[in-house]
């Protein structure tokens, strides 16, 4: 499955904490994640599942250590299930 990431700017709490990419899944915005920033503490420069559609919803809070771990977990609740 093919990824598509776009950068934006994300309207966050956070002073500094706007980095963020929209992510496609066949021409289907799928998720957005933000970039964590210093004012996270131990979560800084990580990336934050910030919201979520279809398959990729996900109750509980994603935090990623880096944005190919985020893919990955992205891809996994995008295939179908067997």
């Amino acid at each position: 499955m093919n990824l598509h990431l776009q950068p934006a700017r994300v309207a966050t709490y956070g002073r500094d904490g706007e980095q963020g990419l929209l992510v496609w899944a066949d021409r289907r915005l799928v998720a957005v994640l933000v970039h964590l920033s210093a004012e996270y503490g131990d979560d800084a420069a990580q990336w934050h599942l910030e919201a979520a559609f279809g398959r990729v919803a996900h109750p509980s809070t994603n935090i990623f250590a880096n944005l190919d771990e985020a893919q990955a977990w992205i891809e996994d609740q995008l295939r179908p299930a067997a």
